[in-house]
């Protein structure tokens, strides 16, 4: 994917699901990516010990990044600079995202997640992170995003410049009420992912989805 090709609307944030072999996850990785446009992939540890996360996360970055997607690492800032993510993704307070800030942020994206509500939402969104991201990994679990993720999204992407993500729903047309919102990014996972599900088939239909209802972003100063 070109710079002249990337869409200027909301664009998808891929999540790995928990419990993905390596073998199977950069099959369907793949095949997503045959799917059209995807800005990135966010790949939690769900648990996993620092080898597999480790082995997990490497390989997949290398199929992701080949493809022109930005891969950030959840959690986990040492396996970020081993593999050569291109970002890290945080939970903490706003004080630990301000140190990771001035640790990393020179080195790659920093972004932050957790915030449940909108001093939340400001506490960390003072500290600049390159992004904030509204919802949680793995309970995309019903066919729509959850009310308070789209409420946070829409009063953010009104009133902040800093670019936020909107966790999506279990059924692929949700992307359409995340990009309503004017969030810059849908973070979608069971939506692409789940059993039954073709990789390809969901991010075609997603990206034809923002491509005919998305707000076109002015960039403009």
């Amino acid at each position: 994917m070109t710079e002249a090709t990337t869409p200027n609307r909301c664009r998808i944030v891929l999540i790995a699901p928990d419990g993905e072999t390596p073998d199977r996850f950069e099959d369907r990785l793949r095949q997503a990516i045959a799917g059209g446009d995807i800005a990135s992939l966010i790949l939690p540890p769900y648990g996993r010990d620092e080898a597999s996360f480790q082995a997990f996360a490497e390989r997949v970055a290398k199929v992701a990044q080949d493809a022109g997607i930005a891969v950030i690492v959840a959690d986990d800032t040492r396996i970020a600079g081993r593999i050569g993510a291109d970002g890290i993704h945080l939970e903490t307070d706003a004080k630990g995202l301000d140190e990771a800030i001035e640790r990393y942020q020179s080195k790659m994206m920093v972004g932050a997640g957790g915030a449940k509500t909108r001093d939340d939402a400001l506490e960390l969104g003072e500290t600049r992170p390159d992004y904030i991201f509204f919802g949680r990994f793995g309970y995309d679990t019903k066919p729509e995003p959850h009310n308070r993720n789209l409420t946070l999204g829409r009063w953010w992407a009104e009133m902040i410049e800093v670019p936020c993500i909107v966790m999506g729903g279990s059924d692929i047309a949700s992307v359409e009420a995340v990009a309503q919102t004017g969030a810059d990014f849908v973070a979608l996972s069971s939506a692409v992912f789940g059993e039954g599900i073709d990789p390809r088939q969901a991010i075609e239909r997603a990206n034809a989805i923002l491509d005919e209802t998305a707000p076109i972003f002015d960039y403009e100063e």
